[in-house]
């Protein structure tokens, strides 16, 4: 996957049909990518289910224990399938499943599921969410996982003993905003101008498209995302969406 990767991202092209061919390049990989991970997702839910099977002979206690980390696999397991569901639709003609969703329950559910790999790396993880915000109309699962790219990208780009911040406010009467904020080495400014473009990466080993699929999940609900980053200072992510319009009789 990695040489698929390396040869799209070398591929000539220029004028206007560049981001274009760009595009087709992402939907090709997203659809090859939907297919290696649905099938270790397969075969883990198998297994799963062929453990839970083992343990039950255990004793009472062990199997309550065992049944509730199961549980959580299972809804994890479901997650990153309908997450590889909503990518492949939003290669193609996106459809987005719209209701009406909590901007900080979306940020709290997040942090929920990175704040183990926050301690692991030993970083900080804290929210600021402001109180009585109104919602936002959106796809759950693919807004839930612009947030974790953007996290995960924050984490990634803190070292041990930093922080990371995600806070959330209000902008006017219309829009919501979450921001997601590091106190890394920051992002040099002619690089800042190119983190959204797909294969375009500065990390080693990284694929260039987390904040692209990111940005086009936003884009996809009339949202926004920019960055606010000065080197040596850190960055922070901007992501602001429209909040939900009353229905009118």
């Amino acid at each position: 996957m990695n040489m698929a990767l390396d040869k799209a991202a070398s591929l000539p092209v220029a004028g206007e049909d560049a981001q274009e061919e760009k595009r087709h390049l992402v939907a090709r990989l997203l659809s090859h990518l939907a297919h290696e991970i649905r099938n270790p997702l397969s075969a883990l839910d198998v297994h799963v289910q062929l453990l839970e099977e083992d343990l039950m002979t255990g004793d009472t206690g062990l199997r309550q224990r065992a049944a509730d980390r199961f549980q959580i696999i299972r809804a994890e397991i479901r997650r990153l399938e309908n997450v590889v569901t909503r990518f492949l639709q939003l290669a193609g003609p996106s459809v987005l499943e719209v209701l009406p969703q909590s901007l900080n329950g979306l940020v709290n559910q997040t942090c929920d599921l990175l704040e183990a790999d926050a301690q692991e790396r030993g970083i900080d993880l804290r929210m600021e969410l402001a109180p009585d915000l109104p919602p936002v109309e959106g796809d759950s699962i693919l807004l839930t996982q612009a947030l974790i790219n953007l996290v995960i990208n924050a984490l990634q780009a803190s070292s041990a003993n930093g922080h990371v911040w995600v806070r959330t406010r209000k902008i006017g009467t219309d829009q919501v905003a979450a921001e997601i904020t590091d106190d890394g080495q920051g992002i040099q400014p002619e690089d800042q101008l190119k983190i959204f473009e797909p294969y375009y990466t500065t990390k080693p080993g990284g694929n260039g498209l987390g904040l692209w699929i990111t940005q086009q999940v936003v884009r996809a609900h009339g949202g926004t995302l920019r960055i606010d980053s000065e080197p040596g200072r850190g960055s922070s992510f901007i992501l602001t969406l429209p909040v939900q319009h009353p229905v009118t009789a």
